[in-house]
């Protein structure tokens, strides 16, 4: 994106940087800020030098310094689950910003998006959240979502889950789960083999993310 920028001259300055690691700019410098589908990678330790909650803090604390008193940001993330959600807003919130999830066309599966919509500074009249859209039972378009229409009354701000199934684990046909594993363990024991002893993990999938 940013060989692209280059080539087309864009106006303004260009950085390449982590965010986890803090925003390298002075105080108090910025108007606005926008962002499309990031965020939620702070939640993610991709490193063993990762820690989420202390990326997510360095981010929000650095943003919530560069704004201008009263600036908005704007965030538009996807989370995995609730405890992603609620752990970005949590750290917003106490870096001092207001504000709030909107979430547009909640009961679409295909146009859903939510935006974390902040003020730098204490919350006032003036700080008031935007409406989603899909509100009061507006669907999408067919363009967007053919099954997105929903009921009157239907909340489209605040923390929300993404309709994702959680994966179940897997167990075969014949039964053989934890239960059988620690029985043939305790088995080949008795045999004079080897085994490894029995942990909190044995028989389980570990998760590839946070």
């Amino acid at each position: 994106m940013l060989d692209v920028a280059l080539e087309r001259e864009t106006e303004g300055d260009l950085l390449l940087a982590d965010m986890g690691q803090g925003l390298g700019l002075r105080p108090g410098v910025i108007d606005g800020a926008i962002s499309i589908s990031a965020i939620q990678w702070l939640c993610n330790a991709d490193k063993s030098s990762h820690d989420p909650r202390l990326r997510l803090k360095a981010f929000f604390g650095s943003l919530y310094r560069c704004l201008a008193r009263g600036a908005r940001a704007v965030l538009q993330f996807y989370a995995d689950n609730v405890k992603q959600s609620e752990m970005i807003v949590t750290f917003a919130m106490r870096a001092g910003f207001a504000g709030g999830v909107v979430v547009d066309w909640p009961h679409s599966s295909k146009a859903k998006k939510s935006y974390l919509v902040l003020t730098c500074g204490p919350p006032s009249v003036t700080t008031s959240l935007p409406k989603g859209k899909g509100e009061n039972g507006e669907g999408c378009s067919d363009d967007d979502d053919n099954e997105s229409s929903g009921e009157d009354g239907d909340r489209t701000v605040g923390i929300y889950e993404r309709n994702r199934p959680k994966k179940r684990q897997k167990t075969k046909k014949n039964g053989k789960g934890k239960d059988w594993l620690l029985r043939k363990k305790e088995q080949m024991r008795r045999r004079g083999h080897d085994v490894p002893a029995d942990t909190k993990y044995t028989g389980r999938k570990r998760k590839g993310y946070f």
